[in-house]
């Protein structure tokens, strides 16, 4: 099967060269959005993510170039600046990149966190022990969706918004809880 960039999975390399990476290359060796690991079933993928509103919309607007540009079609971005306007549920859920740095929640491979490397594993790149981590990190905040759950009545979209938001921002559909 082809990639969307007419490509066979292991033939299509990407090379970076943006705001916080330069001249980092990596091999796409599955087609978009397929053959996950067991265990890791997002709700959202990057595209539909960045539609609803996730990270104020300023987590990729350098990169527009890497990703595939439909899944900038419809996205809320804001170029400038951190906006929560722009998030689905209007409000800041994020740490800032610093915390993220401190907490060791970084890696060379996608030095601005879970969600470029999301979005790297969604296009088809894998790399073993960086994608496990990721992926744990993932399992882990489902401990949200239960809180939700036990504390909000089901679909009420104004109970606990800043965590809902953040679970956007992991590629949960906390509107649909």
């Amino acid at each position: 099967m082809l990639s969307k960039y007419g490509k066979r999975p292991g033939s299509e390399i990407i090379t970076v060269n943006d705001k916080m990476q330069s001249g980092y290359s990596y091999i796409l060796t599955e087609n978009e959005g397929s053959n996950f690991q067991n265990g890791f079933a997002p709700d959202l993928s990057p595209a539909e993510m960045l539609e609803l509103g996730v990270f104020g919309g300023k987590y990729l607007t350098d990169c527009l170039k890497e990703f595939p540009a439909s899944w900038f079609h419809k996205a809320k971005l804001s170029p400038g600046h951190y906006d929560t306007r722009v998030n689905y549920f209007r409000v800041r859920a994020s740490q800032p990149l610093s915390v993220w740095r401190k907490r060791g929640w970084l890696t060379p491979e996608d030095p601005r966190g879970w969600f470029q490397w999301y979005c790297r594993y969604y296009l088809g790149r894998r790399i073993n022990k960086v994608d496990e981590w990721q992926i744990e990190r993932w399992k882990g905040i489902k401990r949200h969706v239960s809180q939700i759950a036990h504390n909000c009545r089901p679909f009420d979209l104004s109970c606990r918004p800043r965590q809902r938001q953040a679970l956007l921002h992991w590629a949960y559909d906390s509107r649909k809880m």
